[in-house]
């Protein structure tokens, strides 16, 4: 008795699946739904308008109003603002931009960083006596 019925279903499955094959329709493709992904920016952002507006001697509310409060404010050394930037958008880029300004008796000194002032005569030059990162250069 199971044998028959094993049979029977045997062949209305592949009497069904011959007949599917023979249609012209296609069926319907199904898509998973995509994981939103959000994209994330942290810090002050720091623009090439921003950075040209800077000028030594600038008092720290001036620069504040340009730049906006510095988002870390090293506690051993008052007289010098860092501002960083991040943005990630997933599966685009990434990327982030630093700046670094000292101050001087309350005034703008100089400021180094990822971004320079489209005019450079309108900046001094860093004061010697200040380490600048050396880069590595790439091996071959």
């Amino acid at each position: 008795m199971i044998g028959y019925r094993l049979a029977k279903f045997c062949l209305i499955l592949g009497v069904s699946s011959i007949g599917l094959s023979a249609c012209s329709f296609s069926l319907p493709t199904f898509k998973m739904p995509r994981v939103h992904k959000i994209s994330v920016q942290q810090g002050n952002l720091i623009t090439q308008e921003m950075v040209d507006q800077l000028k030594p001697g600038m008092t720290r509310g001036q620069v504040a109003y340009i730049m906006g409060e510095p988002i870390f404010r090293n506690t051993f050394n008052e007289q010098r603002w860092d501002y960083v930037y991040t943005i990630s958008v997933p599966g685009y880029f990434e990327t982030d931009m630093k700046m670094s300004l000292f101050f001087e008796d309350d005034s703008l000194a100089y400021f180094t960083g990822d971004l320079a002032p489209t005019d450079p005569t309108d900046v001094d030059e860093v004061p010697e006596d200040v380490e600048e990162e050396e880069e590595e250069e790439p091996t071959t």
